[in-house]
C-alpha cells in the first residue's frame, strides 16, 4: 500500500480561463484552503495523475503550480497547519453516490 503524503498545492495562473480550469481541476483532488491554495492528501500515484492534469492546462511559459510537501498524512502533517484569525479546518469530504 502506498502511503499518502500531504501536499499543499498553490498556484499562479495568468489566464482566468486556465484559472478557472486549474481550479475545477484541484477541487478533485484536494480541500480549498484559500483562494488559490488546496491541502491534498496523495499517494505518489495520485500526485502524478495531478501533476499530468495540471501539466496540460497550464502555460509553461507564463502559469505556475507549486507542490509542497508537509510529510506523511498519519504523522507530522496532521498538525503542520496553523492559521492567525479564522481558524482553519479541515474540511470533511463525502463520497456522493448519484
Amino acid at each position: 500500500m502506498s502511503t499518502r503524503q500531504c501536499y499543499i498545492v498553490t498556484y499562479d495562473i495568468c489566464d482566468p480561463k486556465r484559472l478557472r480550469r486549474v481550479f475545477e481541476t484541484m477541487r478533485g483532488w484536494g480541500d480549498h484552503v484559500q483562494l488559490s491554495v488546496f491541502r491534498c492528501s496523495l499517494n505518489r500515484m495520485e500526485l502524478v495523475q495531478a501533476q499530468t492534469e495540471l501539466r496540460e492546462i497550464i502555460k509553461h511559459d507564463e502559469d505556475q503550480v507549486l507542490f509542497v510537501d508537509v510529510g506523511p498524512e498519519d504523522g507530522r502533517a496532521r498538525e503542520a497547519m496553523s492559521s492567525l484569525g479564522r481558524p482553519y479546518t479541515r474540511a470533511e469530504r463525502h463520497a456522493i453516490i448519484v
